[in-house]
C-alpha cells in the first residue's frame, strides 16, 4: 500500500495550454512549497508548504462575512467600508477556511490544495492529444518538486507509465539522492540558476548555490536526461557580464548546451498582498532588449545555444 505522502501532493496550479514549459503543449502541474526565497519570485503563493487564504481586495464586497466566521478573530474590519485586515500569524495554522467558504464573491480563497496522483493524472489526461499533436506533454514545476519527493517521483513514474512526455522545472537545491531516483522517469530538466557567486546566491535567496550547482555537475555527468539551464535576468542583482561569463564557463565546463534567457518582469508583484507579503523589488526595471540581446550574444560566444524567453 502506497503511503500518504506519495499518494497526496500540495498543488496550488494546474495550468493546460503552457508553451514555455517545454517543448510543445503541456500541461504545468504547480506544486507548492519552496526553499529558497529569491527577492523576485514572481509566485510567493508557492513559498509556503501549506495551505493559506489569498486575499484579493478588488473583490471584497465589504460585507464582512469573513469576520465572523473566522474563529480564530485573524480576520478584522479596520474600518467600515473598507477591506479587511488578516493577521497571517493567527491565521497561518487554520485547517477550515471557513473564511474562504463565507466568501460569496471570492475575495478570499485558499491556494493550494492537497490532491491524489489518481487526481492530477486525471487532469492531465484530458490533454492527452495536445500532447500528441504537438510532441508536448506534462511539466512539474513550482515551487520546488522537489520538496514533495515521494510525490513527485510517483506522479512521473506514472505520467511514463502512460507514455507522457516529462520535464521537471528545478531549481535543483535537494539531496542528490532525491533527484537521482526521479531522473529515469524525466525526459527534459529545466534547471534554474538565479546567480553564480555563492555569497550573492545567499543574500539573494536565502540559500547558498553549493548543492545547487554540485546537482547540475552530477545530472550533466550522467549524460541524461538533457538540460536546460534558465537563468532569470533581474537587473542590479544578477545581470552583470560577470556573473553571465562566470556561469556560462562553469556551463560549459560540464557540457551543458543550452540556456534560457528569462528576463525579469512585474506581473506577480500584485500577488505579494494577496499572500500578506510586501514586494522588495519595486524599484527594478525590466530589462531592456539591447541589453539581453547583449547577454545572449555573449553566451553563444561561448558555443552554447541561447534563448530569451
Amino acid at each position: 500500500m502506497p503511503k500518504a505522502e506519495e499518494q497526496n501532493g500540495l498543488i496550488y496550479n494546474i495550468q493546460r495550454y503552457s508553451i514555455h514549459d517545454g517543448p510543445g503543449i503541456r500541461t504545468t502541474v504547480f506544486l507548492k512549497g519552496c526553499s529558497l526565497r529569491c527577492l523576485w519570485c514572481q509566485n510567493p503563493e508557492s513559498m509556503k508548504s501549506l495551505p493559506e487564504v489569498g486575499y484579493g481586495e478588488s473583490k471584497c464586497a465589504k460585507d464582512y462575512a469573513c469576520v465572523k466566521a473566522c474563529a480564530r478573530k485573524a480576520i478584522t474590519i479596520v474600518r467600515e467600508g473598507r477591506p479587511v485586515h488578516i493577521d497571517r500569524r493567527l491565521c497561518r495554522t487554520c485547517k477550515e477556511y471557513t473564511c474562504a467558504g463565507a466568501c460569496f464573491n471570492r475575495a478570499l480563497r485558499v491556494i493550494g490544495e492537497y490532491r491524489t496522483v489518481e487526481y492530477v493524472l486525471n487532469q492531465i489526461e484530458q490533454d492527452a492529444l495536445f500532447y500528441r499533436n504537438s510532441n508536448g506533454g506534462v511539466t512539474l514545476s513550482g515551487g520546488e518538486p522537489l520538496n514533495q519527493p515521494h510525490f513527485t517521483l510517483n506522479l512521473l513514474k506514472q505520467c511514463k507509465e502512460r507514455g507522457f512526455h516529462t520535464t521537471l522545472d528545478t531549481s535543483g537545491y535537494a539531496d542528490w539522492a532525491i533527484l537521482r531516483e526521479m531522473l529515469p522517469y524525466v525526459d527534459l530538466v529545466l534547471y534554474d540558476l538565479k546567480c553564480f557567486n555563492r555569497d550573492d546566491h545567499l543574500e539573494f535567496t536565502g540559500v547558498s548555490n553549493e548543492t545547487i550547482l554540485q546537482n547540475l555537475k552530477s545530472i550533466a555527468l550522467a549524460m541524461e536526461p538533457p538540460v536546460i539551464v534558465r537563468i532569470p535576468v533581474i537587473p542590479g542583482y544578477n545581470n552583470s557580464e560577470e556573473n553571465i561569463t562566470e556561469t556560462v564557463t562553469f556551463l560549459k565546463e560540464i557540457g551543458i548546451g543550452e540556456v534560457n534567457l528569462l528576463p525579469y518582469h512585474k506581473l506577480g508583484t500584485g500577488k505579494y498582498k494577496t499572500v500578506g507579503k510586501k514586494y522588495l523589488l519595486k524599484e527594478v526595471e525590466v530589462p531592456g532588449e539591447g541589453h539581453l540581446e547583449h547577454l545572449k550574444r555573449l553566451i553563444e560566444n561561448y558555443g552554447l545555444r541561447c534563448e530569451v524567453y
